[in-house]
């Protein structure tokens, strides 16, 4: 098989596409014929070397969507998954711990692999899985978002900031607003339902003060640390600043006093799902709401996996205008 594997950790160059043999499932696994990876920014820290416990050389990819190869044993527990079924995977070590959807092939637990009755092409049913486990998990378990909330959204423009815009007016919130840091994105946000772009200078606050607006309920952080104190003042008292992105590329405060940093009555929480979390995710749900026109998903740009390079180079440069997805 044809896989895009990495030996040493550094920038998109360090991928090689090599021949592999097809790997062969166990009792408890699933051997998936993968036909789309949707591209993930911490698969660029594990490339980069952030990722202490990966072992190289190793194929990337926390996600894959396929079509059932191979389930070997016919017990219980593997009866709900058969051959030729079209299936869509996430996280439990993909990428990490075992080789993952950077390749033609792949070989998971079965625990991991959900069902999904679906017509999309596959470039954009292979945006879906982590995308949405992700922006789905992040507003409805970590944020509990209701119709009556008011949301911002803190790095609208990334893929799961878009699919969060999506889900939260395909819920009937009452209002969403998303910001971005350059206006030129306003359309982008727009026609994924955000109502109201914020232009982001790092002191969103101070325009929501400035212009005499209300604070919101609810904020979904996906840049990370280095905005999260500002979006912590842009939240109402009873409010949830939830933090799931790390977009501005720091892990870390350098120093954290919470007393100082979270306003009085202001909730913080995180949200970072793993294969339990994805599991739980109606994905055949959305891929038909998707089929539908009900709900959008953003595929920025799409790729094969002979250019994964290219792929890679893309992500790293923030402007694919939504979810990054290697055809195989």
């Amino acid at each position: 098989m044809k896989a895009a594997v990495i030996h040493t950790p550094g920038g998109p160059s360090q991928f090689k596409i090599e021949e592999r043999p097809i790997p062969i499932a166990s009792e408890g696994q699933v051997l998936i014929r993968v036909k789309a990876t949707g591209l993930n920014r911490s698969e660029m820290f594990t490339r980069q070397g952030h990722s202490p416990n990966v072992k190289f050389p190793r194929i990337l990819g926390i996600e894959a969507v396929g079509i059932v190869e191979d389930v070997p044993g016919s017990s219980s527990s593997t009866t709900h998954i058969k051959k030729g079924d079209k299936v869509a995977t996430a996280m439990g070590g993909m990428g990490r711990d075992f080789d993952g959807g950077y390749a033609e092939y792949t070989v998971v637990p079965i625990s991991q692999v959900q069902v999904v009755e679906t017509n999309l092409p596959w470039e954009t049913f292979g945006a879906i899985p982590e995308m949405v486990q992700t922006s789905y998990g992040s507003l409805f378990i970590a944020l509990k978002l209701q119709k009556s909330d008011r949301l911002l959204i803190r790095g609208g423009t990334t893929s799961v900031g878009l699919a969060a815009a999506a889900l939260a007016k395909d819920l009937g919130v009452k209002h969403v607003a998303a910001t971005s840091r350059s206006k030129g994105r306003e359309e982008l946000l727009h026609s994924n339902g955000v109502d109201r772009v914020y232009v982001d200078d790092g002191d969103i606050a101070k325009q929501i003060d400035e212009e005499g607006g209300e604070k919101f309920d609810k904020c979904l952080e996906l840049i990370g640390v280095t905005t999260l104190a500002d979006s912590l003042k842009c939240v109402k008292q009873g409010g949830i600043v939830c933090q799931t992105g790390i977009v501005g590329n720091k892990w870390s405060f350098e120093e954290f006093n919470p007393m100082e940093i979270i306003p009085v009555g202001v909730c913080l929480t995180a949200y970072s799902g793993g294969v339990d979390e994805f599991m739980k995710i109606p994905l055949t749900e959305i891929a038909q709401k998707v089929e539908k026109g009900k709900l959008k998903i953003s595929v920025g740009k799409v790729f094969t996996l002979d250019d994964m390079v290219a792929a890679h180079e893309a992500m790293d440069g923030n402007k694919a205008g939504g979810k990054i997805v290697v055809l195989t």
